[in-house]
């Protein structure tokens, strides 16, 4: 990867280190999120069959019709990820926060998450 900036590599090297011990299946997902400056966005990913089973964003029209801060839109999402895996029969997770340091949106999204039921 050529060195755009010193945050953007910082980020990316502290994610091949997650990715190398996080690993998703089918009985337990890997949960990833990644922010954007204005959405968030987080996806429940089965790495054997490389696919992605679930996906909710704050773009969706339920969550961007509501008002707040994207603090609060990552809360909603979080809640959102949760409903979703519980009607797909899913009960835990593996949280993948993609480089991101754990506080601000990424900790709101996943507190909701475990509001919502899942385990991790």
């Amino acid at each position: 990867m050529a060195i755009k900036n010193k945050k953007e590599y910082r980020r990316f090297r502290i994610k091949k280190r997650i990715r190398k011990i996080v690993s998703g299946t089918a009985e337990l997902p890997r949960l990833t999120v990644f922010r954007s400056n204005r959405e968030i966005y987080v996806q429940l990913i089965d790495d054997i069959n490389c696919k992605t089973m679930l996906a909710v964003s704050s773009k969706e029209k339920e969550i961007a019709s509501q008002k707040g801060s994207k603090i609060e839109k990552a809360k909603i999402v979080g809640k959102a990820i949760a409903v979703k895996a519980k009607e797909n029969g899913i009960e835990a997770v593996v949280f993948d926060r993609n480089g991101y340091l754990y506080h601000g949106r990424v900790k709101s999204l996943a507190e909701a998450a475990r509001e919502g039921g899942l385990k991790f």
